[in-house]
């Protein structure tokens, strides 16, 4: 599975990746703006949001992107590991009864 992080600090880049490993997620960190992001998240699984991180414009950039190809969206304020691990643990779950 294929999951867009949109947001997030860059230093925790690294730490994202590795957690989202644990779980089999291939994950794309987005933590700056992005020209053309709507291509670069076409073809993902779900798109996760740390709404404190990222611009208004952005967010809804994303989501409209998002709308358009049918992608689930989540959406969190905070933008630690321990959330990125809920996330991922949320998207796991949906994605296995959708099977």
């Amino acid at each position: 599975m294929c999951v867009a992080l949109i947001g997030g600090m860059d230093r925790l880049e690294r730490q994202y990746l590795e957690e989202a490993e644990k779980f089999g997620v291939d994950l794309r960190v987005f933590t700056s703006s992005e020209a053309r992001i709507n291509s670069k998240i076409r073809n993902v699984d779900a798109m996760l949001i740390f709404t404190n991180k990222v611009s208004h414009q952005v967010k809804k950039q994303t989501v409209v992107a998002a709308k358009a190809n049918s992608i689930p969206v989540f959406m969190s304020h905070s933008c630690g590991i321990c959330t990125l691990r809920e996330c991922l643990g949320c998207i796991n779950t949906i994605k296995g009864r959708k099977k």
